[in-house]
């Protein structure tokens, strides 16, 4: 069979596929109606986390990666992409409920003591001139690498 004949075959299948994926549009109000029960079921799971630990994303990764996939089925299920401004809109509002308080304090940063700084820098210096003192020495042994 010939790539033409083989085009034609298949044409009228890739319209249709093209038909099928313009009737395929966002239905906007059903993924707004499905997404408040995945805030619910966050929201239970939650309730299993004591309020002072909603900053420690280990306390509840379970349950936020379940929110998460949530939102994701039910955006796909209304045929709309994941994430989507609607969907991001409903997902900063669960944000804004339960994480506000979440901001990071400014992280006051020192130095190690003189000893490890010191010794941090000197293996990798002492290294690379082992490195470099071996490359030479062994490119002057040519009687060795033949």
């Amino acid at each position: 069979m010939e790539a033409s004949d083989r085009c034609r075959r298949h044409l009228p299948v890739l319209l249709l596929w093209g038909v099928h994926q313009q009737i395929n549009l966002c239905n906007e109000s059903l993924m707004l109606e499905k997404l408040p029960v995945c805030g619910k079921f966050f929201e239970g799971m939650m309730k299993k986390v004591d309020s002072k630990k909603w900053c420690n994303l280990t306390e509840f990764i379970m349950y936020y990666n379940n929110f998460t996939q949530c939102t994701e089925r039910e955006a796909n299920n209304a045929s709309c992409f994941w994430p989507n401004p609607l969907a991001e809109r409903f997902i900063t509002g669960i944000h804004k409920q339960y994480f506000s308080n979440c901001t990071l304090d400014n992280v006051h940063w020192e130095d190690p003591p003189d000893e490890i700084l010191v010794t941090l820098i000197l293996i990798p210096v002492i290294l690379t001139c082992a490195m470099i003192m071996l490359v030479v020495w062994c490119s002057k042994r040519s009687d060795i690498l033949v």
